[in-house]
């Protein structure tokens, strides 16, 4: 299937077969004085989204919440709720993209509530911990 896509004012012609792509064709875009009546072409049936993140839970303890910098899933926590951290203490392990980061705690504190367990999804700026 042919497609032509504008980004950032360039069109390009894009030819895809059995999930590859390849590009034909680049020029600059120019905008028609009137709409064409010509039907879009039919866009390919898009992959089955992944199932929703559950809502994240509600932040109820008295303190600064962490957030999750970027959507992944919680491969292990480190801290439960009353324990003391210092800052740069790793609170919890977030994969993304296949990649493992580690959620420090931003300030000396104590854990007043962990609101993730492993193998939970969350989103980005979903509150992980909370640090009083």
């Amino acid at each position: 299937m042919k497609y032509k896509v504008t980004l950032n004012g360039r069109t390009y012609e894009v030819e895809v077969e059995a999930g590859k792509a390849m590009l034909l064709d680049e020029y600059e875009a120019i905008a028609p004085a009137a709409p064409a009546a010509a039907p879009a072409p039919a866009a390919a049936p898009a992959p089955a989204a992944p199932a929703a993140a559950p809502a994240a839970p509600a932040v109820t303890g008295a303190g600064e919440p962490v957030a999750a910098p970027m959507p992944g899933n919680i491969l292990k926590v480190n801290v439960s709720a009353g324990q003391a951290v210092k800052a740069g203490t790793v609170l919890c392990i977030l994969e993304a993209m296949k990649m493992e980061n580690e959620i420090m705690a931003p300030k000396d504190g104590t854990v007043t509530q962990v609101l993730v367990s492993k193998g939970s999804t969350v989103d980005t700026g979903a509150p992980l911990v909370v640090i009083g």
